[in-house]
């Protein structure tokens, strides 16, 4: 069994995309995943599964959007893919809070920094799969605009300890 951490986009934020957390626990216990168990309302989800992690990603998509009738994006990382993207966070000395990871389904494309508008004082920097940003006055005064972020699911790194602290106890 794989310990895997799925990420939902847009779901319980500014009103859009209602799932109660109960449904999605739910869910993926139907389609067969154990020892399941969801992180706040935004849609993060731990369990273990034997399917690779393409197959978790098309089924929980495909539910989702069963259950509410409109696609809803999902990203799968495992237990380890978790611990490393938070022991690979270029900013451990700044706050959590003001720290985000930015999943993504693949590599950030090369020109990831020329395509970003709006930037003032945040500092981005590239991972694997990721975008990390940290915002010292704020994510809600920035007007920073990533192109390569458009489809990507963003949780601060406070959430992203979180997470991997509770697939690694899988």
């Amino acid at each position: 069994m794989t310990a895997y951490v799925a990420l939902l986009r847009a779901v319980n934020v500014g009103g859009t995309g209602k799932l109660p957390m109960s449904d999605l626990k739910a869910m993926c216990e139907a389609a067969g995943y154990t020892r399941v168990e969801t992180y706040i309302a935004s849609g993060n989800v731990v369990f273990e599964s034997k399917e690779p992690a393409k197959m978790v990603q098309a089924r929980l998509e495909a539910d989702l959007e069963a259950y509410g009738g409109k696609p809803v994006g999902v990203l799968v990382r495992t237990a380890a893919e978790m611990a490393a993207l938070l022991a690979t966070n270029p900013f451990p000395k700044a706050s959590p809070t003001f720290t985000v990871a930015i999943f993504l389904d693949a590599a950030p494309p090369a020109d990831t920094l020329t395509g970003v508008s709006g930037q003032a004082d945040e500092l981005i920097r590239l991972g694997k799969r990721e975008i990390y940003i940290h915002y010292p006055s704020g994510q809600g005064r920035s007007k920073l605009k990533i192109r390569a972020a458009a489809s990507g699911k963003a949780r601060n790194m406070n959430t992203v300890a979180k997470l991997a602290e509770m697939a690694a106890a899988r």
